[in-house]
């Protein structure tokens, strides 16, 4: 220790003074704008060389490895190539069109199309950012110009596109499946009913909205298109579903694992490309790169919190955290409700990924020693980031949108059109904390 000694000698504060000190640490650096990634790996190291000194080093390495070696991982950067392809094909777009013969001649068709097609792309990437950014420039001019309230018309696009965390194949189920070493088959089947229910929340606010004042949408529209440009926009969505259909019937079918599901759906998509005349060379290396940016970022963020999360394990501090959770009731909901908070709050500040790998070492046990079940909570507190991708003041969904949205919309507009949606968020966490079988578990 003697090249370290400008460090402190944290044992000799104890585990509950050190925690305490670590996470105070975490929120000066994350303050000064470092990224999560760089300042859970640095608080790790000193903490690391505080604690046991420097032959502790090799523990960070090896958690690191295991982190990053697991083969389901794989699968992470397939789905996000099969968003960054979609983005730059014309199927969304296709998508959208078709959809118009969802709505039909319901008031507020448009935000009830929109809602639909944010389900299928999401049911056929996993990602929300992409989404995001599709559906504002696809449908929100559309609702803008048809005479939308320009509240309701952001809220369906930033709620619809964050499904992507709710409906499989979702990023956040594989990555909580990594992180808590549980079946991500499991997660997406127990996911599929209550990503489908929140849906379904959103379209019914729509429509009750709509009905009960008729001026926040524009009235219904004559259909009189040809059963010949019904079938020209039915076309459009087969390529999609058809995707959909092999990616999470493969899984479901137990045909193929998660890994290899996440291929075929790249293979798909890459083959309704060539199919549209739109493949490229230079469409695939904008999206490969696009790909290596996004996964980077999670693996970076991944690699600190794995290596902060085992230094603080063999300190003792998760062992702290967790009777300290646990004290705070003997009833086990108030326990769960008490866990959802701490989500609900870290959701305002953090990355989803950093949240999963920070806390679900410590929760999980928890949940296990409490009865429940791991993939019910898998399926919570994915419903839960729902929120956090919404929620001020670092609401991601809003910002994707406020990249492409007119510049008389401000951030904190789309913000306030967040709240009745949130609210609907918050809501569908409830009932599944209330009544779990709606997972099937």
């Amino acid at each position: 220790m003697d090249g370290f000694a400008f460090l402190p000698d944290f044992q000799a504060m104890g585990v509950e003074t050190a925690t305490g000190v670590m996470f105070a640490m975490m929120l000066v650096l994350l303050l000064t704008g470092m990224p999560l990634a760089f300042v859970t790996l640095l608080v790790a190291l000193i903490f690391a060389l505080g604690w046991f000194g420097p032959t502790s080093v090799p523990l960070i390495t090896s958690r690191v490895y295991s982190f990053v070696s697991s083969f389901v991982f794989v699968s992470v950067p397939m789905f996000v190539l099969m968003a960054a392809l979609l983005d730059r094909s014309g199927i969304a777009r296709d998508l959208f069109d078709a959809m118009k013969l969802v709505g039909g001649r319901l008031r507020g068709s448009v935000a009830v199309q929109t809602i639909f097609v944010a389900v299928v792309l999401a049911a056929m990437s996993g990602i929300i950012g992409g989404e995001i950014v599709l559906l504002g420039l696809l449908a929100l001019p559309q609702m803008l110009r048809q005479g939308y309230d320009r509240n309701l018309a952001i809220g369906v696009i930033c709620a619809g596109g964050s499904l992507g965390t709710m409906v499989p194949p979702s990023i956040v189920l594989i990555i909580y499946g990594l992180t808590a070493n549980v079946s991500i088959g499991d997660l997406f089947l127990s996911a599929f009913i209550p990503g489908f229910m929140l849906a379904g929340f959103y379209v019914a606010y729509v429509l009750f909205r709509c009905y009960m004042n008729p001026s926040l949408a524009p009235d219904p529209a004559t259909d009189t298109r040809t059963a010949a440009e019904k079938w020209r926009l039915l076309r459009g969505i087969i390529l999609p579903v058809l995707v959909v259909v092999f990616v999470l019937g493969s899984i479901y079918g137990g045909i193929a694992s998660v890994t290899e599901a996440s291929a075929i759906g790249v293979l798909g998509v890459i083959l309704s490309t060539i199919i549209r005349r739109e493949f490229s060379l230079t469409m695939l290396k904008d999206a490969a790169l696009q790909t290596l940016a996004t996964v980077g970022m999670i693996v970076w963020i991944g690699i600190g919190a794995s290596a902060l999360v085992g230094v603080f394990n063999l300190m003792g501090g998760i062992k702290f955290v967790s009777a300290l959770i646990t004290g705070i009731s003997e009833n086990p909901t108030v326990i769960v409700l008490f866990m959802m908070l701490i989500l609900f709050v870290l959701g305002m500040f953090l990355d989803w990924v950093g949240i999963a790998l920070l806390t679900m070492p410590i929760f999980v046990p928890i949940i296990k020693s409490l009865g429940y079940d791991p993939v019910w909570f898998g399926v919570v507190f994915a419903m839960n980031m729902q929120v956090s991708f919404l929620s001020p003041p670092f609401g991601p969904a809003a910002f994707y949108l406020k990249s492409v949205a007119p510049p008389e919309i401000s951030l904190g507009d789309i913000f306030r059109s967040l709240l009745p949606f949130i609210c609907i968020q918050i809501f569908a966490v409830g009932l599944l904390i209330a009544f779990p079988g709606i997972t099937g578990r």
